[in-house]
């Protein structure tokens, strides 16, 4: 599939890894989160990162643009977007709307929306890999109106009714 992209970050686009990853690579663009946020003007960015605190959140731009295909009346496409692996195990970085979804029609720039876990914070540097990019197909569902559904062996049971 083709995915159009515009790349206003100072890194290459997202990459798959290996051949059988499922996700690309995304990297904070920095320079962006520090103009947006009034924290450091352009001319004066080098390699200061950003100390995040814990549980505190933030919305880390990434200079990646990207123009999904609308896909059909019975299938469409999106990009999810998911934590890494890595830094949630190590570190306790996670993102808060995991996955978070970019519809078809959207045309603003990829932002992260992170947090940390742990008492400790983290520090991000301009260029770090914080997230993956998976784009995936969907089905378009239509409702059925009905009056009653059918009975299944679970029925109405709700968290934890099938047990640990």
């Amino acid at each position: 599939m083709i995915v159009q992209v515009v790349n206003k970050s100072d890194f290459p686009l997202p990459q798959y890894e290996t051949k059988g990853s499922a996700g690309m690579d995304v990297r904070a663009d920095l320079k962006r989160y520090a103009i947006e946020n009034n924290v450091i003007s352009k001319s004066t960015f080098s390699s200061i990162g950003l100390k995040m605190e814990p549980f505190k959140v933030y919305v880390i731009p990434t200079g990646i643009f990207i123009g999904l295909p609308e896909g059909s009346q019975d299938v469409g496409y999106e990009a999810q977007i998911r934590p890494r692996s890595g830094l949630a195990a190590k570190y306790g970085i996670t993102i808060l709307n995991s996955p978070g979804t970019l519809d078809s029609d959207y045309r603003g720039e990829l932002k992260i929306i992170l947090m940390c876990l742990t008492e400790d914070g983290y520090h991000i540097k301009h260029g770090d890999r914080i997230a993956q990019i998976v784009i995936a197909q969907y089905l378009k569902a239509e409702w059925s109106p009905v009056s009653e559904l059918d009975e299944t062996v679970r029925g109405t049971g709700g968290f934890g009714h099938t047990g640990k």
